[in-house]
């Protein structure tokens, strides 16, 4: 039996791969910075074995603890979710998008976004010629 779409998109391999990729985007981003290991788990306050665990992409970090590193070298939620996203259609996700500086990706993802759901919108509040009941018509 096929699973459904909902339940093949949160598979646990693709959690350990989002982790994974996660991981070396910290890591990346973290040597960019010319951070140790000691004083990013510092800042974050968790130990630097479970800085390691995150980095090296090991599935049973939190990805909580994925973020909150994330954020503390100014990066933010986008590094999973944008990875998650091709993933989850099936294709490989450059790294190197989101090494350099993601905040122009990820204006352009939330505006498009944005006009998505206003276009929707519009489209069901525009009335259709000859279709009384969307006018308010009795």
């Amino acid at each position: 039996m096929a699973l459904h779409p909902v339940a093949e998109s949160y598979r646990p391999e693709k959690i350990e791969q989002l982790k994974s990729v996660s991981g070396r985007m910290i890591e990346e981003r973290r040597k960019r910075a010319r951070m140790t290991q000691s004083q990013l788990a510092g800042r974050v306050g968790i130990g630097v074995r479970w800085l390691r665990e995150i980095e090296s992409g090991n599935p049973k970090s939190a990805i909580e603890n994925h973020l909150r590193c994330a954020f503390a070298l100014g990066l933010n939620a986008s590094h999973l979710f944008i990875p998650l996203m091709f993933m989850e259609n099936g294709m490989k996700f450059p790294l190197h998008l989101l090494l350099d500086d993601p905040s122009d990706l990820n204006r352009r993802c939330v505006e498009f976004i944005g006009n998505y759901y206003v276009e929707a919108v519009t489209r069901q509040l525009r009335p259709t010629s000859g279709d009384p009941s969307r006018l308010g018509a009795a």
